[in-house]
């Protein structure tokens, strides 16, 4: 079991950039599938970014693809979510969690979720 927080949240202008951070302990992130996920109100949470234990490989919701880009610090044990060309729509809590097993872009396979970390991006 990971014990995953999330941090780097705040508020910013359409077009401007933020770096989330999913800091990690109990297991190295070297050695764990870590996703970040976003929820609004009264939807259910929707996939963004996972990168894979084995190989940093990464995948990306078609949404985000081009504008996100998911990485891993070993040394510091930390995933983080950099977000760049920020749109209203991006406008969420963001989550990261481990990867278990399935999909990578469900949440059925993920658990050890952090509390999250709450992007608004203004028009």
């Amino acid at each position: 079991q990971v014990q995953l927080v999330e941090s780097g949240g705040g508020l910013v202008q359409a077009g401007g950039s933020l770096r989330l951070s999913c800091a990690a302990s109990g297991r190295t992130v070297s050695r764990a599938t870590i996703g970040w996920f976003r929820q609004v109100p009264g939807k259910e949470r929707e996939f963004v970014a996972t990168i894979t234990w084995n190989g940093g490989r990464t995948y990306y919701a078609e949404s985000v693809k081009g504008r996100f880009t998911i990485s891993r610090d070993d040394a510091k044990n930390t995933v983080f979510l950099q977000m760049n060309s920020l749109k209203p729509e991006d406008t969420a809590v963001y989550y990261c969690a481990q990867h278990y097993y399935g999909s990578y872009s469900t949440t059925r396979g993920y658990a050890d979720w952090g509390q999250g970390t709450q992007v608004t991006v203004s028009s």
